[in-house]
């Protein structure tokens, strides 16, 4: 018997019986031979962690722009909140922890330069083929980009919760009528904990940013859900352990009121913050590169082919292509290409 394979016959031992387990996959999108010591879904994990689209995270916006100061989170911070939170969870509960880890270290690997600002503009120019959106984007990283065209090959079960991990401001659960939720527990874990996250950290950094003031909504809806950071963690983290519903129909969810006050407090940061005119006054002017970028390849194809392309753009639309390849570049890295395309340098005599 492998590592490997003693590892999933402990998984049925310790696991709750609504877990994911590992051996009961529903494979990959290709055969490959499974490796002797990890299963399946921990060997998601490491194919993820390894990527270059997991590195290229901690230069990419979460929510302030380029912020000036060591402690404001991005992308990869996020990413490893998430994950955090979504472990805990997942091990109280007897679920299957490496998957969860997995999908949360995955969840995000599509998002643009300049978070969401990005995405609006990459979806406004795909919108006649059918749009642009991170979760897909995600999704196409991990089956199609990463390995140079080759993709990462990760199970069904890692890929769907990537796939249905966002929200929005739509319903924080999934809703099977519209597909959006996940197949497993474990993907159901980090779509909540994905908003867990980002609503407590954003909090933090728009406070130190100045963009938020407590007033007196800000403070009625912390009181149920916790003052500090580590309180509103823990408080939601044990509210939905003790809440999540393993009977005839097996969900993850909170308390009726932390929830509500989970949903106003999402409700409260997209009007005070992300749709805050300060904090999208620069972001503007991002979207603005990320646009001229796009134009520059699209006028300049054989350059772009040449120079910029990777191998697996070269059988595919050359606008789909360019948006594939700007999506992945960090923040930095757009800003230093706009300007070598675009400001002139001066001219040197060595």
């Amino acid at each position: 018997m492998t590592i490997r394979e003693e590892r999933e016959k402990t998984e049925h031992q310790i696991l709750c019986k609504y877990a994911a387990f590992s051996d009961q996959s529903k494979g990959r999108l290709r055969d490959e031979n499974p490796c002797p010591i990890r299963a399946a879904f921990q060997h998601d994990r490491d194919k993820i962690l390894h990527s270059k689209a997991f590195r290229r995270l901690k230069h990419k916006t979460q929510v302030f722009l380029a912020p000036i100061g060591d402690h404001y989170r991005t992308r990869l911070t996020h990413t490893l909140e998430v994950s955090q939170i979504a472990r805990t969870i997942a091990r109280a509960l007897r679920l299957n922890e490496d998957l969860t880890e997995a999908i949360a270290l995955g969840h995000d690997l599509g998002h643009t330069p300049f978070g969401h600002a990005g995405e609006k503009v990459l979806d406004k120019i795909l919108k006649d083929k059918g749009g642009f959106h991170h979760t897909i984007q995600s999704l196409r990283v991990v089956d199609l980009i990463e390995r140079d065209g080759n993709g990462l090959n990760l199970t069904f079960e890692t890929r769907d919760g990537i796939l249905k991990h966002s929200k929005g401001k739509g319903n924080i659960y999934g809703q099977k009528e519209n597909n959006s939720n996940p197949e497993t527990l474990e993907g159901e874990i980090v779509r909540l904990s994905d908003l867990i996250a980002y609503v407590n950290h954003d909090i933090d950094d728009a406070l130190r940013a100045g963009v938020l003031q407590t007033d007196k909504r800000l403070s009625d809806l912390l009181s149920i859900i916790g003052k500090t950071h580590s309180e509103r963690i823990n408080n939601l983290v044990t509210d939905t352990i003790r809440n999540s519903v393993f009977e005839k129909e097996p969900h993850i969810k909170m308390s009726e009121e932390m929830y509500s006050a989970l949903k106003e407090l999402r409700d409260y940061l997209f009007e005070k913050v992300y749709e805050n005119k300060f904090v999208n006054a620069e972001l503007v002017k991002a979207q603005r590169i990320i646009e001229e970028l796009f134009n520059y390849f699209i006028g300049h194809k054989d350059e772009f082919y040449e120079r910029y392309a990777m191998k697996y753009c070269l059988s595919e639309d050359t606008e789909r292509s360019v948006v594939d390849y700007i999506s992945g570049m960090t923040d930095g890295y757009a800003l230093e290409l706009y300007s070598r395309l675009f400001i002139p340098r001066g001219w040197s005599i060595l």
